[in-house]
């Protein structure tokens, strides 16, 4: 894929996150990898919904800049280290929802999805008669400190599902390309969100 391909595409997506309400404000960030130490990603500070494709840069695999004076979202390494561990990894989006960020909060370790439909959507999901616990990690702006973190639950639990939370901010997901990606993340919030109701009317 040639990087304005990318920039069209990760604008796209931020529309779209946009609209479901995942982005608020300047919240949120995508990429795509381009080749093995290359990415596209938004730029720091851009509303998600009024992205084009001049609101996209590209960095190499450190999560460097490869143009002087740009600056990328301060989670790129986030997203380095999604496309470093997961050879498959071909895009990843961050949202920060109503649903992710109050279930986080309220979360020990992780939060269990259990007999949805959508589950379906992650791999290995062949029926709803299953169970996902997906991963919740404390807030942490020391950014390397949380990948080390993040790495550590993935060195002992390698067939983990594609997606994360972190503590009252947002969730993490990734697929094989853009489409993988936002059909993950759909499914993974149309999950939370019935599971926030379903609190909400048991409580």
């Amino acid at each position: 894929m040639t990087f304005e391909d990318a920039a069209s595409a990760i604008a796209a997506a931020g529309r779209r996150m946009d609209a479901m309400g995942w982005v608020p404000a300047t919240a949120g960030n995508i990429s795509i990898r381009l080749a093995q130490d290359e990415i596209a990603i938004t730029c720091s500070g851009r509303h998600k919904g009024l992205m084009t494709a001049a609101d996209v840069m590209a960095v190499d695999a450190a999560g460097a800049p490869r143009e002087a004076g740009a600056r990328s979202s301060y989670e790129t390494l986030l997203h380095c280290g999604i496309y470093r561990r997961f050879a498959g990894a071909g895009a990843v989006l961050h949202g920060h929802s109503l649903a992710n960020t109050v279930l986080s909060r309220r979360a020990g370790t992780s939060i269990r999805l259990a007999g949805y439909e959508l589950l379906k959507a992650f791999p290995g999901g062949s029926t709803h008669d299953t169970a996902v616990d997906l991963p919740v990690f404390d807030n942490d702006q020391d950014i390397p400190r949380l990948q080390q973190a993040i790495d550590a639950l993935w060195d002992d639990a390698p067939g983990a599902p594609p997606g994360y939370v972190i503590r009252g901010h947002g969730v993490y997901v990734w697929g094989a390309d853009m489409n993988a990606a936002m059909t993950r993340l759909e499914a993974l919030e149309f999950m939370l969100l019935c599971h926030l109701e379903e609190g909400r009317h048991s409580s």
